[in-house]
């Protein structure tokens, strides 16, 4: 296996941080694809806890070279921040071992700032971070984006930036009537920020064809899930881009080559973070103690998770839409010991009964189908699961008719166990 993708199957906060982690230490490359500082992966090493939110997780491993793609908004007063942070937990950050595509999206102060005032004020709760990533996206689409590039050139930079804030003004002024810093200062802090960024600089998607050619191992890093796919998630409470394997060919590239192996990240239940509908949502006692026994708390912005049964629909939905090959079942220790364990198997919607989701559904409509799964009672502190477990575990490859190839307990690597062999 030369190339793996690591992505979350639910709505983001699956445990990809700790598994990417581990599975770097096997490869040469980590690279980010899609999304920005709206991800959090929280990875536990010993007694060093560190959160990483633009750095790729390969970073913690001194071999392992670290690559932001192009298809990443980039937000560069985030970026400085993670990094002071990062280095001061003892990570050795270089520009030899961490490149940044110089074609990134930039998310400007003025993105972040419509992104609030669009959540505060706007018709629609989405449920945002209020980062800026869906404003940045936007302006790479509409073609008026700042690229990092830009930063190095201050007449380039002013010039677009003015280009950019030509509509952002209006609304700013006479719309949302907020105050705004002027073009002339935001350009003077964007050019600053170049300077820093300037070294890590560079064109990483000729980086990534060479190291294919040359037969390097490829971890490709996912943020969020499938289910907060601009197009195969549940609109419009979804992220601005494409969280799935798709998005490794737009936002990264694999030039001549495909995936060998993607997993799918699994949380042995489901969470979901903001707004929008979530058919197995439990809403009482037990739902409060899967959050609180989980520490159900959003790594990026400490927001409360809402938990729930697992969703199998959901998750077959996930496997078919970004063609995931293993999954890794992770959490497993948060449901041991609860008195009754339920999965949802199917859906009843408009008249029939369905086993998988698909683009569009609408799922505050679906009554999910839920069944009565024996409890397990598992402590972990051996090799050997209980038969109970082994039945939960069976329920689930059924299914959604893939393999589980990864068994995590707990947040150390110690407490995740591979049934299967990746980059072997």
């Amino acid at each position: 296996m030369q190339s793996l993708a690591i992505i979350g199957s639910q709505w983001g906060d699956e445990g990809k941080g700790k598994i990417t982690d581990l599975l770097g230490q096997k490869c040469d490359l980590v690279v980010r694809y899609q999304g920005g500082n709206n991800a959090g992966h929280t990875i536990i090493v010993g007694e060093r806890k560190i959160v990483l939110h633009l750095i790729p997780s390969g970073i913690l491993h001194d071999h392992c070279v670290s690559v932001v793609g192009h298809g990443v908004v980039f937000d560069p007063r985030a970026f400085k921040e993670e990094l002071e942070h990062v280095q001061k937990a003892g990570v050795d950050v270089t520009p030899d071992r961490l490149k940044i595509s110089e074609n990134c999206s930039v998310i400007t102060y003025y993105n972040k700032l419509l992104d609030g005032q669009r959540e505060a004020k706007g018709p629609v709760k989405i449920g945002t971070t209020g980062k800026g990533i869906g404003p940045a996206y936007e302006d790479k689409t509409s073609r008026k984006g700042i690229k990092l590039k830009d930063l190095l050139n201050k007449e380039i930079l002013a010039q677009k930036l003015k280009a950019n804030m030509m509509e952002k003004e209006i609304l700013f002024k006479h719309l949302y009537q907020v105050d705004f810093p002027p073009i002339e200062e935001e350009v003077e802090k964007l050019y600053e920020l170049g300077k820093m960024l300037e070294p890590f600089l560079c064109d990483t998607f000729s980086l990534l064809d060479h190291a294919i050619q040359e037969n390097k191992k490829v971890l490709y890093e996912g943020a969020q899930g499938v289910l907060l796919d601009i197009d195969y998630g549940s609109y419009p409470y979804v992220t601005s881009s494409s969280t799935g394997a798709g998005g490794i060919y737009t936002g990264a590239g694999l030039p001549g080559k495909y995936v060998d192996e993607v997993l799918g990240i699994t949380k042995a239940y489901t969470t979901r973070v903001g707004e929008g509908p979530f058919p197995t949502e439990l809403f009482d006692e037990l739902g409060e103690r899967i959050q609180r026994i989980g520490h159900e708390f959003g790594a990026t912005t400490g927001r409360k998770r809402r938990c729930g049964w697992l969703d199998l629909p959901l998750l077959k939905y996930t496997v078919k839409a970004s063609n995931i090959t293993s999954i890794a079942l992770t959490k497993l220790d948060v449901l041991a010991g609860l008195e009754n364990l339920k999965v949802c198997t199917a859906y009843k919607y408009k008249g029939k009964v369905i086993d998988c989701a698909y683009p569009g559904i609408e799922l505050s409509e679906v009554e999910p189908v839920l069944e009565d799964i024996k409890p397990f009672h598992d402590d972990f502190k051996t090799d050997e699961f209980s038969p109970e477990l082994k039945s939960y575990i069976d329920t689930i490859e059924k299914g959604i008719g893939i393999k589980v190839g990864i068994l995590a307990h707990g947040p150390e690597r110690s407490e995740i166990k591979f049934v299967k062999n990746y980059f072997n």
